[in-house]
């Protein structure tokens, strides 16, 4: 009988995360301070987040430990499992073999509880009682919700106004756990309500969404602000994915020819290529393809500006050296909500400037077929955000087809669709469109790119 599921027991659990900064081949371009230019100190950093992130967010070790509290709430839904595809490489009629990690079954159904947890065990620590975030689909949103409902900690999210209307779900998944969510842009801070000003119908951004919760955060002194993807610790918490995938690719006797993953902030797709990406650098495996997949509706990596920009509209975060679409960049209300966000974590931006990483951007009509393939293969009805990896996935497993070459190729499957079934009736019923962001649009956003000497 062939086996298509790889389990790890408990005790298997990685116990440090994985920090790719001291096995970079050039270090990472500085964080600098809005105001002075220069780059940013931990203190700067201080009333936003707990000095114990701050201190991940640059630490020069290799390995972290993962508190034991934390690994005791990872251990209700991980170690995750590494499933083979065998039903979808048969109706691909290819030679390649698929596999995915699938972080679908912790409690919000995505990656996103491995640093959500984190970042609430870490503020609870340090005395905060109160966090603000935002979100976009929804996912990290419900994810902090949950992670604070552990910790006792109040959560206030910022969640984008497109999808606040279109996933209904989410938002009640906070509420549940004990959230407020209003939608962004809103009447509760200044830069939400100098956005209706200027257009009351604005959909909202991520960026927008940032601006609010930052906001938020820095006028109580009782709150921290929490992001779900983009910065390097956040980049840090996911690394558990990759570090039990790679041990469950030895279970296989395997290792990938190709990784793909999708990429919004880029956290969960490095969480899985980063244990990965050290060989790689190390030349042990130097042909290891790693592809991003962003929508064609955002396309950050594939047509933004490697530049220092702010990570929000309202110019209050520091700014990071990224590709970027420019931090006024309104997304078009594409159903990939977690994918629609202006810039890209340095850390990958980096990688892909040194030649190390690939992307790619695809329409939302074909990212849908193939999730509606996966699911009706391999059962599992896939969050929009992930079908743009299952797409490259199985049009890299055609190329084999082609080809006759039997690659290995790693998808990271971040999450279920079960709260995201609109957008599928959406498709299914043939009102789904595409969008492919103009380039005019693209080079208007970059023109108020910040002068950064």
């Amino acid at each position: 009988m062939k086996r298509t599921m790889y389990f790890l027991e408990q005790k298997d659990m990685p116990t440090h995360w994985y920090n790719i900064l001291p096995d970079l081949p050039e270090p990472l371009p500085p964080v600098l301070h809005p105001g002075r230019g220069d780059a940013v100190t931990p203190d700067d950093l201080a009333p936003l987040f707990p000095m114990a992130l701050i201190m991940q967010e640059f630490s020069p070790d290799s390995y972290i430990e993962i508190p034991e509290e934390v690994q005791e709430v990872y251990s209700t839904w991980r170690p995750t499992v590494l499933h083979r595809a065998y039903a979808l490489e048969k109706s691909l009629d290819t030679p390649a073999k698929i596999y995915y990690k699938y972080e679908g079954t912790s409690p919000p159904g995505s990656h996103k509880p491995n640093t959500a947890v984190a970042q609430a065990y870490y503020n609870k620590k340090e005395g905060i009682k109160r966090i603000a975030t935002e979100t976009g689909a929804g996912q990290w949103g419900s994810s902090l919700a949950y992670g604070c409902s552990l910790f006792g900690l109040e959560c206030k999210v910022y969640m984008v106004k497109i999808s606040y209307n279109q996933k209904p779900y989410r938002r009640l998944m906070m509420n549940t756990w004990g959230a407020t969510c209003v939608a962004s842009p809103s009447p509760d801070t200044k830069a939400g309500r100098d956005m209706l000003a200027k257009d009351p119908d604005c959909p909202g951004s991520l960026g927008l969404a940032i601006s609010e919760a930052v906001e938020d955060a820095v006028s109580r002194e009782d709150t921290h602000y929490s992001l779900g993807s983009v910065l390097n610790h956040v980049l840090l918490h996911q690394t558990i994915i990759g570090q039990e995938a790679m041990t469950q690719m030895e279970m296989a006797d395997a290792y990938p020819d190709i990784i793909v993953g999708c990429i919004g902030g880029g956290s969960n797709f490095a969480g899985i290529f980063l244990p990965f990406i050290k060989d790689k650098i190390t030349g042990k495996k130097p042909d290891l393809r790693i592809i991003n997949v962003e929508p064609e509706s955002c396309p950050t990596l594939t047509k933004g500006l490697y530049a220092y920009d702010f990570g929000d509209v309202a110019c209050m975060t520091p700014l990071l050296k990224m590709f970027t679409l420019g931090h006024e960049f309104i997304p078009p209300p594409v159903h990939a909500g977690g994918l629609r966000y202006h810039g890209m974590a340095p850390i990958i931006c980096h990688l892909h400037a040194l030649g190390l990483l690939e992307a790619r951007a695809v329409p939302q009509l074909a990212t849908f077929e193939a999730g509606v393939q996966f699911a009706r293969t391999e059962g599992i009805i896939s969050a929009p955000e992930t079908n743009h990896a299952i797409r490259v996935t199985i049009d890299e497993a055609l190329k084999c087809k082609e080809s006759g070459e039997a690659k290995t190729i790693l998808l990271a499957h971040s999450g279920h669709g079960h709260f995201d079934l609109a957008a599928y009736d959406a498709y299914l019923s043939g009102k789904l469109e595409d969008y492919k962001y103009p380039e005019e649009k693209v080079k208007e956003a970059l023109a108020h790119l910040p002068k950064v000497s």
